[in-house]
């Protein structure tokens, strides 16, 4: 053993021929961090001490090659100036340098995932070789930055300008077949042969069959395109790239512009060129963020495991109610792999589930995401049921019936006779109480709340709602069907409207005020859809459903009246009794027409601000500025409340609950993670000009506390 440290060791192979092998200890995944970083370097001074004739660049864990740096320390290397992250990017192209220079062939066996950092270190290689289960990828956009230890230069050299702009713009994770259409890698071998077929490949090169010097020199010089030709492939893709993007996401547009000034330097210059703008990004607030939300995935995903390791898989769920929302979580645990029993009272109501199901599939098929062989396999999984005969069957049981206590508590009574006694039973309520939905079940401990969001197929949250009486037992097996259904689980304190709605009402009630005040809710989509949301608060009302929003801001106005209850009628009430209840029925706030693709189109008719002049008390002036602060102030102080009240448990969890159930800009992180970019002083401050319009612009005393002593919720 040549060297033997925390994360590397290099041994000795036959023929002069040397072995890397990354191997970080105590984890279960190698990712570039400081230790591994410097032991790197410091395994290059051994290397260029051996006689050697070539190099096998491999990974320990059967788990994947490289996932990348440890993006954990990188909010710490965002605090660097600009000048200090350049320096430090240096150091490690120095090392990477160091490595692609080494005077003999080189091979890189890629046995699992290789992003980033780890993508990036497999290009030094002048070969590349990977196991069919390899996937590459350069996916730094997606954190607000570009690659930053060779990426943009040596990627475009290898496999061409335009393709080095889709894999490093596009953030994608590319399968080994992709990777070597591509010319990304240079051949896919079956894990057991990997090595040998490494081997191999070094002694062909060793003997002048393979000109791998070539190689080294292609990377190391101008990309061979002229001015016409890089302006096609340069220009030509900004453009499309900066549309894709949009104005608040600027990395995709600055790694383009990167890679065409780098394009005539030769690879020390584009290096240094690179750590010049991965520098700028990293400094942006827009990477900060980006990265949070990185961040909190990677935190939601380690509180399930853990919630979770001791929790029996779901062999067979079921669903109560065969509506759009009940069709749909049948379609997700049957397209998932987990047979699913879907029972109503009438016949209509089933084949509307089924239907419901089955346009969700044939969407697949249509894509070419899914086979018609799949499909009907999928359909076999789910099993339409008037009855509760095959319910004795099931270890889980989601009632999706109409948003209504009393029919719920009945619906529940009466499924928990025809169940057993270990079998969890879930409400997917969107704001009714979880604990006074027990109230009439014998077996309260298996009972909680699992919120799924609408559409159920495209929305990545799914609300683990835990009651007074739910067993932890019974928290752990949601949470596991909720995985095992591929979505992202939050667990969250049982209050009206849970974590995302009661946070949600607030920013309707402050759209609704301003609608009093004169304010064209054109305007206010508008500006809202400027600031990031996927929609306008008038657009979202019509797509969640007007008469929706009505009952659930009843239920939120009793549970919460300081804040959410309101003086006078409402916009939302004008509309639900003119019988506008949004893309339901074709008309709300705008109306809609179905286009050839089968989607819901909006576009106005005046006629609907006859109805907006009932609900209008005054006109105001008002900037863009101020309809942000009064949209967003409310979710702001009602986020921090739910913080307060222990819905959950961090500010992680608040913030991750509205991106992944709401859509909350990834560009801004989430509502406090927002607070603390402005400054809970400065927003404070803001909030005293609109206390008149209500409670819900109140700092609680918390936040007054931190706004005094300038801290941060993160």
């Amino acid at each position: 053993m040549l060297f033997n440290g925390q994360a590397f060791r290099l041994e000795t192979l036959p023929n002069d021929i040397l072995k890397v092998v990354f191997d970080l200890k105590d984890q279960s995944t190698n990712v570039f961090n400081a230790l591994a970083l410097k032991e790197l370097g410091e395994m290059l001074e051994v290397i260029k001490k051996q006689k050697a004739r070539g190099l096998l660049f491999t990974s320990g864990k059967a788990s994947g090659f490289v996932f990348g740096a440890d993006v954990t320390e990188f909010l710490g290397h965002f605090k660097k100036t600009e000048d200090e992250m350049k320096t430090w990017i240096a150091s490690i192209n120095k090392i990477f340098n160091g490595y692609e220079d080494l005077p003999y062939p080189k091979v890189c066996l890629i046995n699992g995932f290789a992003l980033g950092g780890g993508c990036e270190i497999t290009l030094t290689m002048d070969y590349r070789l990977a196991s069919p289960k390899a996937a590459m990828g350069l996916p730094e956009t997606k954190l607000g930055i570009i690659p930053g230890w060779g990426g943009t230069v040596r990627l475009p050299r290898l496999v061409g300008a335009d393709h080095a702009i889709e894999w490093i713009t596009g953030a994608k994770h590319y399968k080994a077949e992709e990777a070597l259409k591509f010319g990304a890698i240079d051949g896919i071998i079956e894990d057991a042969r990997l090595e040998e077929a490494g081997i191999k490949l070094i002694e062909k090169a060793i003997a002048g069959e393979m000109d791998w010097q070539a190689r080294v020199n292609q990377k190391k010089s101008p990309l061979k395109l002229d001015k016409i030709e890089s302006a096609m492939s340069f220009d030509g893709s900004k453009a499309f790239v900066a549309a894709m993007a949009g104005p608040n996401y600027p990395a995709p547009v600055k790694a383009v512009e990167t890679m065409q000034k780098a394009a005539r330097m030769n690879r020390d210059e584009a290096l240094a060129l690179e750590g010049e703008t991965f520098a700028v990004c990293a400094k942006t607030k827009t990477a900060e963020c980006l990265t949070q939300v990185f961040l909190g995935d990677q935190y939601l995903k380690k509180v399930s495991k853990s919630v979770t390791k001791n929790a029996k898989p779901t062999q067979m769920g079921a669903v109560l109610g065969a509506g759009i929302m009940g069709g749909g979580i049948a379609y997700q645990s049957a397209s998932t792999g987990t047979p699913v029993l879907m029972k109503d009272i009438k016949h209509e109501q089933l084949d509307l589930g089924m239907n419901e199901a089955g346009k969700l599939l044939l969407k697949e098929v249509e894509r070419k995401k899914m086979t018609p062989e799949k499909m009907a396999k999928v359909i076999a999984q789910i099993t339409p049921t008037l009855s509760y005969a095959d319910f004795g069957a099931t270890q889980f049981v989601v009632e999706a019936v109409v948003e209504n206590e009393k029919v719920k508590k009945s619906v529940l009574a009466e499924v928990e006779k025809s169940t057993s006694a270990d079998t969890v039973l879930a409400s997917n309520t969107s704001t009714i109480s979880i604990t006074k939905l027990a109230e009439g079940l014998a077996r309260p401990d298996k009972f909680c709340g699992m919120h799924f969001f609408n559409p159920v197929h495209r929305m990545p949250l799914v609300e683990i709602i835990r009651g007074a009486k739910s067993s932890e037992e019974t928290i752990a097996q949601a949470v596991n069907y909720a995985v095992q259904m591929g979505k992202t689980p939050i667990v969250v304190n049982d209050c009206a409207g849970f974590l995302v709605n009661r946070i949600l009402f607030p920013y309707f009630k402050g759209f609704a005020h301003l609608i009093e005040d004169g304010v064209d809710f054109q305007r206010i989509d508008k500006v809202m859809e400027k600031f990031g949301w996927p929609m306008g608060p008038a657009y979202l009302l019509d797509v969640v459903g007007i008469d929706t929003g009505v009952h659930a801001a009843k239920i939120m106005a009793d549970a919460f009246p300081d804040r959410m209850a309101y003086t006078s009628k409402t916009i939302m009430e004008v509309m639900y009794e003119n019988k506008r209840f949004g893309q339901k029925n074709g008309v709300g706030f705008y109306e809609y027409e179905i286009d050839k693709k089968g989607k819901p189109v909006k576009k106005v008719n005046p006629a609907v601000y006859e109805l907006i002049k009932t609900a209008v008390k005054k006109q105001i002036d008002i900037t863009d500025e101020e309809i942000i602060m009064r949209m967003m102030i409310p979710m702001i102080v009602e986020s921090s409340r739910c913080l307060e009240d222990k819905i959950v448990n961090t500010p992680v969890e608040v913030d991750m609950g509205l991106l992944l159930g709401l859509g909350f800009p990834p560009f801004r992180a989430g509502a406090l993670k927002y607070a603390d970019t402005i400054g809970l002083k400065k927003l404070e401050e803001e909030s005293k000009k609109y206390q008149s319009i209500g409670h819900m612009y109140d700092f609680t005393p918390f936040m007054k506390g931190l706004a005094a002593e300038n801290k941060t919720y993160y």
